[in-house]
C-alpha cells in the first residue's frame, strides 16, 4: 500500500515531515509522497527521515492551475528542486498568495472584522498562510460558531471577503514539472465538477499536453467514480495514480494511507508513474 498526496506543516497539515514519515512506517506504508501545495520546502527533511527505513519518501508538489471550471491541482513527483524555473515560478505562485492575503485582510477589517497580520501569521505557524488561518482568527474572536459559518457568508468563492489570486494554466503547470525532471499528475477529478464527456477530453487534452498520471485512487472518491477514472485514464494511456490528501487535524476523518477507511492505491502504480520519469 502506497500514499501518494499528503501534506506537512509547510503547507496546510499538521505533521511535519518526520512525523509523516513515523506514521507511514507504522501503518506499513511501502512509499509516501509530500506534496505540499506551492512548495518544495519540506522535502529535504521528508527525504532525511526516510533514510534507512523501510517507506520510500517521494518527493513533490501540489499546484493550483487555472481551469475553465475553477481551479485545478496538479502534483508533481521527483523534480529537481532546484531547478531555477521551478524555483522562479514557485516564487511567484507564493508572491501572489501573500498579495492575495494581504488584500483579503484589508477586506476584512473593512468588514467590521478587528484582526491582524500578526494574529493570521501565528495560527499558521509554519504553514504557508490561507484561508483556514483567516477563519480560525475569526473563531478566537467569536466572529463565528464554526468555519463552514466563516466560508459561508465571508471567505467561501465569491463572498464578500474572497479574493483570487494569479495561478498557472494547467498546460504551464505540466511542462513546468516536467522541464525540472519530474512526472504530472492531474489530482482529484472529481473536484472540477464536470461531466463525464468533458472530463474524457480533459484526459486527452492533458495527455497530449505531456501529463502522466490521473489520481483515480482518493478519498473522497466513489467505487463507481473510481472505476470510471480508471477506464478513462486507461483510454488516454495515463498511469491511474492515487492518494489520501492527509492533512492531520486539518481534515481528521481522513487517515494516511486509508483515507476514510476504504483506499488502497496499488504498490505497482509507483513502478509505472516512475517509468514516465524523463
Amino acid at each position: 500500500m502506497i500514499d501518494l498526496h499528503c501534506h506537512s506543516t509547510f503547507s496546510d497539515g499538521s505533521l511535519t515531515p518526520e512525523q509523516l514519515v513515523d506514521e507511514a512506517d507504522k501503518i506499513g506504508l511501502a512509499a509516501l509522497a509530500l506534496t505540499d501545495h506551492d512548495t518544495v520546502a519540506g522535502l529535504p527533511r521528508l527525504l532525511a527521515a526516510a533514510a534507512g527505513r523501510p517507506v520510500r519518501a517521494v518527493p513533490g508538489v501540489e499546484l493550483s492551475v487555472d481551469c475553465s471550471s475553477g481551479v485545478m491541482h496538479m502534483l508533481g513527483y521527483w523534480m529537481d528542486v532546484v531547478n531555477p524555473e521551478l524555483v522562479r515560478q514557485l516564487e511567484w505562485v507564493r508572491d501572489a498568495r501573500a498579495m492575495r492575503n494581504r488584500t483579503m485582510l484589508e477586506k476584512l477589517n473593512a468588514l467590521g472584522f478587528a484582526m491582524t497580520w500578526d494574529e493570521v501569521q501565528a495560527c499558521a505557524g509554519e504553514d504557508v498562510v490561507g484561508r483556514p488561518h483567516f477563519a480560525q482568527v475569526m473563531l478566537q474572536k467569536g466572529y463565528a460558531k464554526d468555519k463552514n459559518e466563516v466560508f459561508d457568508k465571508w471567505l467561501g468563492n465569491g463572498k464578500p471577503a474572497y479574493v483570487d489570486r494569479a495561478r498557472l494554466t494547467a498546460a504551464a503547470a505540466v511542462a513546468l514539472i516536467r522541464q525540472a525532471g519530474g512526472v504530472a499528475v492531474l489530482a482529484h477529478p472529481f473536484s472540477l465538477r464536470i461531466g463525464k464527456d468533458a472530463m474524457a477530453s480533459l484526459f486527452f487534452e492533458l495527455a497530449a499536453a505531456g501529463l502522466a498520471g490521473v489520481e483515480c485512487y482518493y478519498a473522497e472518491h466513489s467505487a463507481e467514480s473510481t472505476k470510471e477514472y480508471l477506464a478513462m485514464a486507461r483510454q488516454a494511456d495515463l498511469v491511474p495514480t492515487g492518494g489520501s490528501d492527509f492533512h492531520g487535524e486539518v481534515a481528521p476523518g481522513i487517515r494516511l494511507g486509508v483515507g476514510f477507511g476504504g483506499l488502497n492505491v496499488p504498490d505497482a502504480v509507483l513502478a509505472a508513474l516512475e517509468a514516465r520519469r524523463g
